[in-house]
């Protein structure tokens, strides 16, 4: 159901449909867009997504998260209820299904939205492009494609990964025995599991994921966000991707905060760590996107 400025869609991407929420603005005509990629586990509702959206659509953009086909999830899902579509997403799917969200957007066609509603909202000439955790590798690889390469006016990534090989050695020879590899939600305790796809990615296509090298290509001028007390994904690949990068770029690293910037699910609030994320975002789209 639709609230004012506030519209669902469903969007056939390559592997599966894309359920999103766009939000718009009050101010009229055309204004910039961004696109907003949750992590892995992660979700569209998860936290502080809804929250950002609705921050940078007060502040004047077109705002728009989706879920990822392999989050296994429909809109209000709490739990993965495909267990399928978890085991099966491979990485180069999140970046292919960024792209496809991207297009639609920039086209400002996005099904389910009223007729024109988005079309009349979107400057296709500034967009953005977020991206969290794994979605934040995902972001990084679809602004260096050559299709965006020189279109995309600004990137954000927020606790991005600098590489996708995260299992360790052990781990992957038994992915390699059995042909899948345990995956359990420390939210919710739910067990799940990745399959043969995604291993064979990892072995034999790395190069289709190379966040690094994405980020050696990528010209959008690009904020690198970090928790400097991330568990999950150290600082230092935050560091990583700074060194790789060829384009304008600026690292900062929050000092103490955590993976998701002190925030949780459901969202308690904004904390300190999480509103210095919100200010650096929405300042840096501004400057990217409004100037």
């Amino acid at each position: 159901m639709s609230t004012p400025g506030r519209y669902p869609f469903a969007l056939e991407g390559p592997s599966g449909t894309l359920h999103g929420v766009v939000h718009l603005p009050e101010e009229p005509g055309p204004r910039p867009a961004v696109v907003i990629c949750h992590g892995f586990k992660g979700f569209m509702d998860w936290g502080f997504f809804p929250y950002l959206a609705e921050l940078l659509a007060q502040r004047g953009f077109v705002a728009v998260r989706f879920n990822y086909s392999g989050t296994g999830m429909q809109p209000g899902d709490d739990l993965v209820t495909d267990l399928e579509a978890f085991r099966d997403a491979t990485y180069r799917q999140d970046v292919e299904e960024t792209l496809v969200v991207l297009d639609a957007v920039a086209r400002g066609d996005l099904p389910g939205l009223p007729a024109g509603a988005l079309e009349s909202r979107v400057d296709a000439h500034r967009l953005g492009l977020l991206g969290h955790s794994r979605g934040g590798g995902a972001a990084v690889l679809a602004a260096a494609e050559e299709a965006w390469r020189e279109r995309l006016g600004a990137l954000v990534t927020w606790a991005a990964v600098s590489r996708y090989d995260r299992f360790g050695d052990e781990a992957m020879a038994g992915w390699r025995e059995t042909g899948e590899i345990e995956i359990v939600n420390g939210r919710t305790g739910q067990r799940l599991s990745l399959g043969p796809k995604v291993l064979d990615e990892l072995d034999h296509r790395p190069e289709t994921i190379d966040v690094l090298g994405g980020a050696a290509r990528l010209r959008a001028p690009w904020l690198i966000l970090h928790g400097g007390g991330d568990a999950t994904v150290p600082a230092d690949e935050a560091r990583a991707l700074d060194q790789a990068a060829a384009g304008p770029r600026e690292l900062r690293v929050l000092p103490g905060a955590s993976h998701t910037f002190d925030s949780a699910h459901p969202f308690p609030g904004p904390n300190p760590a999480l509103i210095e994320a919100f200010n650096l975002t929405q300042t840096w789209f501004r400057r990217h996107l409004c100037s």
